[in-house]
């Protein structure tokens, strides 16, 4: 390993889109379907936690989307949910994570007889459960099942308990942000944040959308490279391109998920790096740990050694991603004053050092 990639573990990390139903443990997959009699593919953790990752590599969103049948069979009770979302609170704190935005579509955990309500109080519990890293909850709308405007009120009843922002997430071919419009209008009247899923598998109409709508963020967003190019006079943008970036509208970019449902093709050739030297504003983020094996440091490791990124790199996206966060302006600014910037200029005076 570089020097860089060895210094990544130890850095504080922000992480603005991760999936509460695609970060489980294996082993509590496996203890989580025995109480309930669901079946697994394997009850072996091990060889569980390869499976995901086996069958979400088959190259493409939908059958990357199948594997979640699991993870959701075993998230139905006001236990189960507490028990998952303290984990992975617990699981990113160990990585490094200081402050995360945690999804989840509370419409998908309703079939045990919960209320949407108690959905959301007992993910917050297990939020609460857990020290030392500051969670936000990111509340998803299906885009397919269009429960959008009961979704954004519930956010919106949460906005003060914990839930800093609403969502869309799915298959994004053939379910437009339009089709939500009157929950992003609401919201938007509301004046509550919003990200929405987009350029991952639909490409500049889907960006397009999201925008229209009114987008803070766009979830992946990978597909926009489409709008650039280069000619005899150097770099270029198209329309689309311009707006996001002028605008500075944050890409919520995955690049081993990305890998995974075909949206690039290796982490060194990962439109991230070549969006972050057009001036856009790039977070790494690593949408579903289960599925991709994955965390943030192991994404950040994989740039510096495969895509030739450097500590300043790292430090770029980290503050970027914590300054488009949905916490307010008061606490992004001390977020990056007093731990980011600190622990990168430690990292630096150290490597200095040696």
């Amino acid at each position: 390993m570089s020097e860089t990639a060895e210094l990544v573990p130890g850095l504080p990390k922000v992480l603005l889109h991760d999936h509460l139903d695609g970060g489980l443990r294996p082993a509590t997959i496996v203890e989580l379907a025995a109480q309930i009699g669901h079946e697994l593919p394997s009850t072996d953790p091990d060889e569980l936690g390869r499976w995901f990752v086996e069958s979400s590599s088959a190259g493409s969103l939908e059958l990357y989307l199948e594997t979640f049948a699991h993870t959701v069979a075993v998230m139905q009770s006001a236990d189960a949910l507490r028990r998952v979302a303290a984990e992975a609170a617990a699981d990113l704190a160990a990585d490094g994570v200081v402050y995360a935005e945690v999804r989840y579509a509370p419409e998908q955990h309703v079939r045990g007889g919960l209320a949407l309500q108690e959905v959301v109080d007992a993910v917050q519990a297990g939020f609460a459960d857990v020290e030392g890293i500051w969670v936000g909850t990111i509340l998803s709308a299906m885009r397919h099942l269009d429960r959008a405007d009961e979704i954004a009120a519930l956010a919106l009843a949460n906005r003060d308990a914990g839930v800093v922002g609403f969502d869309i997430a799915g298959p994004e071919a053939g379910f437009p942000p339009s089709r939500q419009a009157d929950a992003f209008e609401t919201l938007r009247r509301a004046h509550f944040p919003v990200t929405v899923h987009a350029g991952e598998a639909a490409g500049l109409d889907s960006i397009a959308g999201a925008v229209v709508v009114g987008a803070c963020r766009l979830g992946h967003g990978v597909g926009l490279v489409e709008d650039t190019g280069t000619d005899e006079l150097g770099d270029r943008l198209g329309l689309l391109a311009h707006w996001v970036r002028d605008r500075r509208i944050p890409l919520e970019l995955c690049p081993s998920s990305n890998l995974q449902t075909g949206a690039a093709a290796s982490i060194a050739a990962h439109p991230v790096t070549r969006l972050r030297e057009l001036g856009f504003a790039v977070t790494v983020n690593t949408d579903n740990r289960l599925q991709s094996g994955t965390s943030l440091s192991r994404e950040l490791t994989l740039l510096v050694q495969e895509a030739g990124w450097t500590l300043a790199d790292l430090e770029d996206v980290t503050v970027t991603a914590a300054m488009h966060s949905f916490a307010h302006h008061d606490e992004r600014t001390a977020l990056v004053d007093t731990v980011i910037r600190p622990a990168y200029a430690a990292a630096r005076g150290g490597r200095h050092r040696a």
